[in-house]
């Protein structure tokens, strides 16, 4: 046991020298390869695989360019989106924020390269992460844009009679779509 257990030690230290492995997923550091980052991924599913590490990984590859401008780094993106919502099951997050906000990121990302499964995906958030007011107006939001003002509301009205929180965001993004703004919140109000 003393063996196996020195063997460990060895291998903890050798890995958490390695640059492309995260800082005990205090997100400090990320993988320097920005086109694989297999080992970060790796790391996250065989220890805790949560919603948290997920998107602080996914969060911190974004910042790597701008995905409306470089069609590389949203299929990447995309591509990580889709690991990480398969890589974590509804029925066990669909309490939980960050799992929420994966949805909606993917959906979001989509929506820039095929509208018709960037409201599938949308779907699939409002269906599993129903409490959460954000996700709501970020389907509305995706409905507006696509000029489907009917949608729209209508997916806001089903968000205020599910009791999704805070009815405050639900609230402002009626009044803003009452008000035939473009943008159903401003980036102050979200």
């Amino acid at each position: 046991i003393t063996s196996i257990m020195n063997r460990v030690k060895i291998l903890k230290n050798k890995y958490r020298n390695e640059e492309n492995i995260t800082d005990e997923f205090n997100c400090t550091k990320i993988s320097a390869d920005t086109t694989d980052n297999s080992g970060t991924v790796n790391q996250i599913m065989m220890t805790r695989n949560n919603p948290e590490d997920w998107l602080c990984f996914l969060l911190k590859l974004e910042k790597k360019g701008v995905p409306q401008m470089d069609v590389n780094l949203l299929n990447r993106l995309i591509g990580r989106y889709s690991q990480a919502v398969t890589a974590l099951p509804a029925e066990k997050y669909c309490q939980d924020e960050s799992y929420a906000h994966i949805l909606v990121r993917f959906a979001e990302l989509k929506a820039l390269q095929d509208p018709e499964e960037a409201r599938d995906q949308f779907h699939l958030a409002r269906l599993n992460c129903k409490k959460f007011a954000f996700v709501h107006v970020a389907f509305a939001q995706f409905e507006l844009s696509q000029e489907n003002e009917k949608k729209c509301k209508q997916i806001l009205q089903k968000a205020v009679e599910c009791s999704a929180v805070p009815l405050e965001l639900l609230e402002t993004a009626l009044q803003n779509f009452h008000l035939k703004k473009k943008q159903l919140l401003s980036d102050e109000e979200k």
